[in-house]
């Protein structure tokens, strides 16, 4: 077996994420991440119906689908599948704005917390998904 260089990764493309309620996960993502409406894709061969949102000032985009085999069940980081995501923040003064941002939009959420490498907070997405914002570095 010969050795072979591993291609390049530019970043990340997307994130998808399985929904149980289309319009009000867009409806949060858009109040509380400040994320825009790209564009709807229509199901196709079953895979459910998307709505494209925007990272403003990023090439990544924030897919959500509602599949309609989809039971209802709320995430689970402790089913195989996603743990969770985490965004980069640049220091504890941002990470303190999100502090305040999520007090005022009404989202439970973690004291602010040392992590591994850096600080952090925990909340949820309405369908229970573990979302980080967290520091560079601490």
């Amino acid at each position: 077996m010969t050795e072979s260089a591993v291609p390049s990764i530019n970043g990340i493309h997307h994130l998808n994420l399985s929904v149980t309620d289309l319009q009000r996960s867009a409806a949060w993502y858009q109040e509380v991440l400040g994320l825009t409406f790209g564009w709807e894709m229509p199901d196709v061969e079953g895979r459910g119906r998307k709505l494209v949102l925007l990272f403003p000032g990023s090439p990544m985009r924030f897919v959500l689908t509602r599949h309609e085999a989809n039971q209802g069940d709320r995430a689970s980081e402790f089913r195989t599948g996603l743990d969770h995501i985490a965004f980069t923040v640049n220091d504890r003064a941002e990470l303190e704005a999100w502090q305040r941002h999520l007090d005022a939009k009404g989202v439970d959420h973690t004291p602010i917390k040392e992590g591994a490498t850096g600080w952090l907070i925990v909340f949820r997405d309405p369908d229970n998904v573990q979302l980080e914002m967290y520091t560079q570095s601490k």
